[in-house]
């Protein structure tokens, strides 16, 4: 299958944009083409940031669509969302809503790990009272500080917390965290369930692409 993924932080570093068509590669075989917004150097982190790039990720979505089977927006927040998905006559899943069904099928408490206290709208209004957050934990405030040494120790010390505070599985909330691995280091670490958003966005399309082929039977 050919997977048209759109980033929403913007960077030349073709490893960094390459890295979570990587992940899909390798858990889907999926052929994956990576592309970035523009100038959103730190993604999207709040809601000013949120709306500057869904009408972006439109517009990219509406390029790509013509040499992709499916669609990916690689985001937590789903930005342009519903746009592209009525832009576009293929699949178009996000990595934010991807992951709350994800998270869903566990029983219990689910911890949110992302931004500090920010939890993306698609995220939040899934989990409903099931959701666990931890206030105040962590100064991880843009995607990009994800990658580097001060946001994955912040990021290593709230995961334990989470967990400390009753979360019986964690649902990663900000695909920068996919960008470094972090899924399988809390699942050694903790001994728990832990949700990779652009893992569950692509087990979502595979599932999606199934369906629709039953349907056209």
């Amino acid at each position: 299958m050919r997977v048209g993924l759109i980033r929403v932080m913007t960077t030349s570093d073709r490893r960094l944009l390459n890295a979570h068509g990587r992940i899909l590669q390798e858990a889907f075989g999926f052929t994956v083409t990576s592309r970035c917004i523009p100038d959103q150097p730190s993604g999207v982190y709040d809601q000013a940031s949120l709306a500057a790039a869904a009408p972006k990720v439109a517009l990219l979505a509406r390029e790509m669509a013509g040499d992709a089977d499916a669609l990916i927006i690689s985001c937590a927040s789903d930005p342009g969302l519903a746009a592209t998905r009525a832009a576009v006559d293929i699949p178009v899943i996000g990595a934010g809503s991807a992951a709350a069904a994800a998270a869903q099928t566990f029983g219990g408490r689910i911890g949110v790990l992302g931004l500090g206290a920010h939890v993306p709208g698609p995220i939040s209004d899934a989990l409903g009272e099931r959701m666990l957050l931890i206030d105040g934990v962590g100064h991880v405030e843009t995607p990009d500080a994800f990658l580097m040494p001060t946001g994955i120790f912040d990021t290593l010390a709230a995961a334990h917390m989470l967990v400390d505070a009753g979360a019986d599985v964690i649902v990663q909330a900000s695909t920068g965290l996919s960008s470094i691995g972090m899924a399988e280091v809390l699942r050694r670490r903790l001994g728990i369930p832990v949700i990779d958003a652009v893992t569950a966005a692509g087990s979502m399309l595979v599932s999606a692409v199934l369906a629709r082929e039953l349907q056209e039977v």
